[in-house]
């Protein structure tokens, strides 16, 4: 989609702007990689964590920027170029990139998704209800982007600010009433949602993630709550009370604050009444209501989207009748069952948290004398202070554990591991194993596995990739598991 607007139009939102030139300059496009910009283009000089996209900007006005935006000016500035000055780069082209494209997110219902744990259930569950309630809907997450039936493959969990409105803009031209977004604590913090309009906000819970970003937790709840801190007043703020920095989130919100808990009175108030492999028995608001997908996490992760469905208008037993048919998004305590009655589950945990609540849950679910063996790993160049909790967490609610490698990145894999391994107390030295090699790992546990056991694989969940050295190299927990029961059936 390629719009061509006057640049004065561009940056009525942009508060304190200084422009050096001429103001009603044609925009055809607006670029972040300098390499990439063609005549016509609005080119932004952004600070990132690697580069800084101010010792681009001669290189952008050579290949035929008509302007710039940026925090610094050049030292040497060129008459034929308009240079946008502002405090703050990455805030100013969220709010130029909304305008951009038409303002894309009012003509819809944008519903974002924040926490450490949940977003991607929580918004896939609402993608795929309000499109069995007959609307037409947009999906915004970690696995995949998509519109309708149409995949678009996703590499961030919330994309930058001008990819993200073109992406909305489809979205509005093809007639999406609705849009279900997750919403990193990245992308506010580094204002990738600035300029957006949201009907609604959900919060699931916070635990220990993304510190080698944020460095402190502080700094970390802190960008979880600028999401509520921005929504408006026409909005909702749907939290989690039974977290504790449930109601720290909407502190300061405009919106209309409402609640969800298993524990308390709440807005919509949920109990688990039973739980087991083939789905889980819940009241809901004094309904009761059978579910397909399993565990206390997807009990609160099924109560968010009730309640978000009410408050976008939808009656509450045609929503709770369709919810009772929805499926775990992939690689979300995705099930699979061998010949001889050997349980895997994949799942993306990769916090301690969201390790400990699919670990507890399979704990619950366990009817027998069923062993549980645990495949984990930690990525690299991420949080380093969870990898021995992660090892500690597997430990303490399996029988066996496998320590293997998780996207490495340019981390040594053994040095991973060895942090790891601290995690593992002396009594569970005997029971855990390290195995490098991720393919081997998921093949020795399923391998020595005992009919009516059941194997977890923790940590990539959806992912069909391992990150050595900044190469991604096709790898898929689901295909080597399905290799694993194949062996055993003897094919």
């Amino acid at each position: 989609m390629e719009n061509e607007l006057i640049l004065s139009s561009l940056l009525g939102e942009v508060k304190g702007a200084i422009i050096h030139g001429y103001a009603d300059v044609k925009v055809k496009n607006i670029i972040l990689d300098s390499r990439k910009v063609l005549p016509g283009s609005l080119f932004v000089a952004l600070r990132g964590t690697q580069v800084d996209g101010h010792q681009f900007i001669h290189t952008a006005a050579e290949l035929g920027a008509t302007a710039i935006l940026c925090e610094e000016l050049p030292e040497s500035v060129r008459e034929d170029v308009t240079y946008i000055q502002v405090e703050d780069s990455a805030a100013a082209m969220g709010l130029i990139a909304a305008a951009f494209y038409g303002y894309p997110s009012k003509k819809v219902k944008l519903v974002g998704v924040t926490g450490t744990n949940g977003k991607t259930s929580v918004a896939t569950f609402l993608f795929q209800l309000f499109r069995a309630l007959g609307y037409r809907c947009g999906l915004l997450s970690t696995v995949q982007n998509q519109i309708e039936d149409e995949v678009i493959p996703s590499t961030h969990t919330t994309p930058d600010a001008v990819a993200l409105n073109a992406l909305l803009a489809q979205m509005a031209a093809r007639n999406c009433s609705h849009v279900f977004m997750e919403v990193s604590s990245h992308s506010v913090a580094q204002h990738r949602i600035t300029g957006l309009h949201f009907a609604g906000g959900i919060f699931t819970n916070i635990t220990h993630d993304h510190l080698d970003f944020h460095k402190t937790f502080d700094n970390y709840i802190k960008a979880k709550k600028g999401f509520f801190d921005a929504l408006p007043k026409s909005a909702f703020a749907l939290v989690n009370i039974d977290d504790r920095r449930g109601t720290v989130m909407v502190q300061n919100t405009k919106a209309r604050v409402e609640t969800y808990s298993l524990q308390t009175l709440a807005t919509f108030k949920g109990k688990i009444i039973s739980d087991t492999l083939a789905g889980m028995h819940m009241e809901i608001n004094n309904q009761e209501v059978w579910f397909r997908v399993i565990g206390r996490f997807n009990a609160y992760n099924l109560l968010s989207v009730y309640g978000a469905a009410v408050l976008l208008g939808e009656k509450e037993e045609a929503v709770l009748t369709e919810l009772s048919n929805l499926k775990s998004p992939p690689g979300r305590f995705e099930q699979f069952h061998s010949a001889d009655h050997i349980v895997g589950i994949v799942d993306y945990a990769h916090t301690p948290d969201a390790l400990e609540n699919v670990l507890e849950t399979i704990t619950h679910l366990r009817q027998g004398n069923e062993q549980v063996v645990t495949v984990v790993g930690c990525g690299g160049n991420r949080d380093a202070e969870k990898r021995p909790k992660m090892a500690e967490i597997a430990c303490r609610y399996s029988n066996r554990v496998i320590l293997t490698s998780d996207n490495p990145r340019f981390e040594e894999p053994m040095d991973i591991l060895d942090q790891m391994r601290k995690g593992v107390p002396p009594l569970d030295y005997k029971k855990t194993t390290v195995i490098e090699d991720r393919h081997e790992a998921i093949l020795k546990a399923g391998l020595e596995a005992e009919p009516g056991d059941i194997i977890l694989i923790a940590g990539k969940g959806h992912e069909n990739y391992q990150d050595v050295k900044g190469v991604k190299h096709h790898f898929d927990d689901k295909e080597v598991l399905m290799e694993v029961f194949a062996k055993r059936a003897g094919n």
